[in-house]
């Protein structure tokens, strides 16, 4: 275990390494950079400064050296499209609002996707099967931003039963302003119920078909038994290794939801900083991103030994 635990802590730095220098030199080779509109109009010594300001005027492997020195202690660099601010201090603030956003998308579309699966799998060749899998096409096939404003129109506009725009504020940031949350949880929970209720119902129905279920039902156990003790856990595997994508892009940001209800949160201010090729906000996002992704594939490996005993940390089985 201490092994394993120290390999994948070295690998997981590696990556990284390699992210961060992928990104930085990607980004260096666009061409021209986030102060090019601005200072085109400026006199030429407070264009120099400007650059020097921002580290711009040095070589590239320079700016490498030092980008990748100073993230060593946690130090992303300073935006430039939001003068002032550092992208620690963005993620800080606009972090929690895009957390709270993922973690209620994530909650509603994984639950009702499972249960979908679930439903679907028992039912299988029915219309309840066939109605599933009409509603998972059709919200994996449909863009979040076709829905949220369909949702602003109808819910938000016609009937006015929730603000179009808007997220809590202050002391209602976290656990309160549900009406702001009602749309955007809806429009963002849609990719997720697609997906996990195709996932679980493909995993049921092919755990179903395995020997040591038939045997189960040969021992004299109800359908419900069999299903419960033996079908729903073993067809958590696969599912559990879509987890880490939904927890990650959960807690970075949900781009088009908050670019769509004007949400302040990290997908917002990613968009713009692409747009406006900010590229400490690119970095900082795209290493942390990484780092969460990362993070979670790691704990969903130790968790994969409490949906099926039989996997073993250091890879074997018994």
């Amino acid at each position: 275990m201490i092994k394993y635990t120290i390999r994948r802590f070295i690998t997981m730095l590696f990556t990284l390494f390699i992210i961060a220098t992928a990104t930085f030199f990607l980004l260096a080779a666009v061409p021209g950079d986030a102060l090019s509109s601005r200072a085109e109009r400026l006199p030429e010594n407070i264009k120099e400064n400007l650059y020097k300001k921002y580290g711009l005027d040095k070589p590239i492997l320079e700016r490498y050296v030092i980008t990748m020195r100073s993230m060593l202690h946690g130090d992303f660099g300073e935006s430039i499209t939001y003068e002032g601010q550092t992208v620690s201090s963005i993620i800080r603030d606009k972090g929690p609002v895009s957390a709270r956003l993922g973690i209620q998308q994530m909650l509603l579309g994984v639950t009702v996707g499972l249960l979908l699966g679930v439903v679907a799998a028992i039912k299988k060749g029915t219309w309840i099967d066939y109605l599933v899998v009409t509603l998972s096409i059709v919200f994996i096939s449909v863009p979040n931003l076709v829905f949220g404003l369909l949702l602003q129109k109808v819910f938000g506009g016609t009937l006015g039963w929730f603000p179009v725009i808007g997220w809590p504020q202050g002391d209602d940031l976290l656990f309160g302003g549900w009406e702001y949350t009602v749309l955007p949880t809806l429009t963002g929970c849609f990719a997720y119920i697609a997906t996990y209720a195709r996932l679980l119902k493909t995993s049921m129905l092919d755990v179903i078909n395995q020997d040591y279920v038939l045997t189960a039902e040969s021992k004299g156990l109800s359908r419900g038994q069999v299903i419960r003790r033996h079908v729903i856990r073993n067809s958590f595997i696969p599912v559990m290794t879509q987890l880490p994508m939904s927890v990650a892009m959960c807690i970075t940001g949900s781009f088009f939801v908050e670019n769509i209800f004007s949400i302040p949160g990290l997908g917002l201010y990613y968009v713009n900083a692409v747009s406006g090729r900010d590229t400490s906000i690119v970095l900082g996002n795209t290493v942390i991103i990484a780092a969460l992704y990362i993070i979670v594939i790691f704990i969903t490996d130790i968790l994969y030994t409490l949906v099926d005993p039989r996997i073993r940390i250091r890879g074997g089985k018994k």
